[in-house]
């Protein structure tokens, strides 16, 4: 062979390792995958388990049928398969086995070379490798990304473009929010509502009943269980529009519809908020009142009972 035919070869060779580690690089996540029925037509229970940095970890979602591309599941038995689910920001190439709907199987994630730049366009930037195979789990779209931005919130990066999709944020729920009086902005504060359950219905029923919540107070509202259904059952009571953090007092130290309920049969017909809250802090119960007045103690008052409570008065 001589210096020229050697130096072909050379930059052949040269060029398979090149070709072979642009695969490598594509080819990033690798890892298995199962198929399960839904309740619901038309979707199926898809798990995806990836194997990556010497760890596992699984992603379990709800997807339609018709986004795994080249998966027939009308087919009855057992069958090898070959399917492809295609995200904005790469694909996932599956191979297994379906019996009757169920199944299981082996993936390689390829990710898509254009999509952290398409999204730096759009001002979000720092995706590297593990954050692009989450943005493709999450179905993070540049459509999505477009969507969000376009609601001019504060915070949004790329992280949160992924817990919206976790959490279900988007932009029907803001708009929703600020149709219902609230003038939402904050990136945080609607993946915390979407956490803990503070929906626009919620927003609506506060401000028709004259309250003008803060982000802050809906959250802690939610987190407690001040729910616009207790209310309604503390207005039966006789106690409407009360204070929305001594509401969430109420929550806190055990102040319920019963609670009012057998202190009112006890005489005490319309305790103050801050008056049920101290009960309850210092152990004042029913039971405490009726076994006070079985030794004779009659017509005390709130602070009376209370009193004896703090002193030690069983």
């Amino acid at each position: 062979m001589n210096r020229r035919e050697g130096l072909i070869c050379y930059v052949l060779v040269f060029c398979t390792l090149i070709a072979s580690l642009i695969v490598k690089a594509a080819e990033s996540r690798s890892g298995n995958w199962t198929l399960q029925r839904a309740d619901k037509a038309g979707e199926v229970e898809l798990a995806l388990i990836d194997h990556h940095h010497g760890g596992n970890s699984n992603h379990e979602s709800t997807i339609r049928v018709g986004e795994l591309k080249g998966l027939d599941l009308l087919r009855s038995g057992k069958q090898d398969v070959h399917f492809t689910i295609a995200r904005d920001a790469g694909r996932f190439e599956c191979e297994g086995f379906v019996n009757d709907g169920e199944g299981a199987g082996s993936f390689h994630f390829f990710a898509e070379p254009r999509y952290a730049q398409e999204m730096k366009s759009l001002g979000f930037e720092d995706i590297d490798s593990d954050k692009q195979y989450s943005m493709a789990i999450m179905d993070v779209s540049v459509a999505f990304a477009k969507e969000m931005k376009a609601e001019r919130l504060e915070g949004l990066d790329t992280d949160k473009l992924i817990a919206f999709r976790i959490f279900n944020v988007n932009s029907a729920f803001v708009q929703e929010l600020r149709k219902a009086g609230l003038a939402v902005a904050d990136s945080d504060k609607l993946v915390a509502f979407r956490i803990h359950g503070v929906t626009p219905e919620m927003v609506r029923f506060l401000h028709q009943a004259g309250y003008n919540p803060s982000e802050d107070t809906l959250v802690a509202m939610r987190i407690h269980g001040a729910t616009p259904e207790w209310m309604e059952q503390l207005k039966k009571d006789g106690y409407e529009k009360i204070d929305l953090q001594q509401l969430i007092a109420f929550r806190i130290h055990g102040v319920s519809p019963e609670f009012i309920e057998k202190m009112q049969s006890l005489g005490y017909k319309h305790p103050e908020p801050e008056q049920l809250v101290a009960m309850r802090i210092h152990g004042v119960t029913p039971e405490f009142v009726s076994n006070l007045r079985s030794h004779g103690m009659q017509n005390l008052t709130v602070e009376q009972l209370v009193n004896l409570r703090i002193h030690g008065i069983d």
